[in-house]
């Protein structure tokens, strides 16, 4: 916190950055139009793609094959030609693409002004965080010469000096992306709260003091362990410096401190055991699986005796069937996630085990979504009582774990 008093210049930039964001008429209606298409694309028009699988697909390549597709890949090959998959498919692609340009001009608007809040909140501190970015640091080639999720010129693009931009259009544009879907409609955090509300539960004792969060963004999934964990320091690290810069400044407005920096967690500047908890969301599928497996030794080094890691991820092909295993890859193949398909492929347990946490601690489990699900069922859940719910459409989170 601050122990110096802050002049008034200095209150009159310390604000809410999300705040200076005041998209027109105009841009909210072009908004609410892309957040309906993607509804349109996600329930609609991806239930016509499964009934046309069921009708014609599935019957002409049983006939071709004399048998009908066994796995994810053989239904792939029977669905790239149908008419339905193809509507489907550039209908999802454009709609993922203007999620974040439809959010643009209203951030460059506004971005002078956004990057001076960034500024007084990283100089002041007034939460007792922390940002540390690195003019000088590389981010890797994976992230930075793929434009990951279509977002121009990807996390690591900056176009100013103290740039926040595209971390504004990644918050904003996942609005937009996520709007028209009840399960993520201003559900912000709720993977963060899930894990920590399952932990609180299924380990009453334990009291992380330090926890980290690899692949952080601006720490919207960070954040919230300090609902169930209010005396643990949390630390986020990620490669995009303007997500960090951005991030920040709104949990120094929010009173949350988190001490976020520019790092690869393939190879981190913490000591050795610092951390108790070691978490990500939805963040392994976007690297190489060889990278994956780099990290996970890291995550080992960082852990303390005792400490634990916990995984939110996308379900491997081994825990969902083959029809939902071909519609998640879709990412690999039309949303700049390369690395997607092969990520799926592996089994996190084995993973962890690999990196040197004892089999015996390694597990996976679907966890039920903390906010619909509630926390007296949260509770249940853990208990035995109550099975979790279906997978899918933001119900449950697969979260694999290990303990050192």
């Amino acid at each position: 916190m601050l122990d110096t008093p802050i002049t008034p210049a200095e209150a009159h930039q310390l604000r809410d950055i999300d705040s200076l964001y005041s998209p027109t008429h105009d841009e909210i209606a072009r908004q609410r139009f892309v957040s309906a298409v993607r509804k349109h694309v996600l329930v609609d028009k991806a239930a016509e793609m499964k009934a046309a699988y069921d009708r014609e697909a599935k019957p002409a390549y049983k006939r071709r094959h004399g048998h009908a597709p066994k796995d994810h890949e053989q239904i792939r090959k029977a669905m790239l030609n149908d008419m339905t998959f193809k509507v489907f498919s550039s209908l999802r692609l454009n709609a993922q693409e203007l999620s974040w340009t439809s959010v643009m001009d209203g951030v460059e608007r506004v971005l002078p002004d956004m990057i001076e809040v960034a500024r007084t909140a990283a100089r002041l501190n007034p939460a007792g965080g922390s940002v540390k970015t690195d003019p000088a640091f590389k981010p890797p080639a994976y992230v930075a010469n793929v434009d990951v999720h279509h977002i121009p010129g990807s996390f690591t693009a900056e176009v100013a000096k103290d740039d926040v931009a595209i971390g504004a259009v990644a918050h904003f544009g996942t609005k937009v992306f996520a709007g028209a879907l009840p399960h993520r409609k201003d559900n912000p955090g709720d993977v963060a709260q899930t894990i920590a509300h399952y932990l609180k539960y299924k380990h009453p004792d334990f009291k992380p003091k330090r926890i980290l969060d690899c692949g952080t963004t601006g720490g919207k999934n960070l954040a919230p362990y300090l609902e169930v964990y209010p005396d643990a320091e949390c630390y986020g690290i990620d490669v995009a410096a303007s997500a960090l810069r951005y991030g920040h400044a709104q949990w120094e407005f929010k009173g949350k401190p988190l001490h976020l920096s520019q790092q690869n967690a393939e190879a981190t500047n913490f000591p050795d055991g610092f951390f108790d908890l070691v978490v990500s969301c939805f963040f392994f599928h976007e690297i190489p699986v060889a990278t994956t497996k780099k990290i996970l030794r890291e995550n080992y080094r960082l852990l303390s005796k005792g400490g634990r890691l916990a995984h939110q991820e996308l379900p491997p092909n081994c825990e969902v069937d083959p029809y939902y295993a071909f519609y998640l890859d879709w990412d690999n193949y039309y949303n700049y996630e390369p690395d997607y398909a092969d990520y799926r492929s592996q089994v996190p347990k084995k993973l962890c085990a690999e990196a040197g946490f004892s089999a015996s601690s390694c597990s996976h489990v679907f966890i039920p979504s903390w906010r619909s699900f509630g926390d007296d069922n949260m509770r249940r859940f853990v208990e035995g009582k109550v099975p979790p719910p279906t997978h899918g459409n933001g119900a449950s989170w697969f979260v694999f774990e290990a303990m050192k």
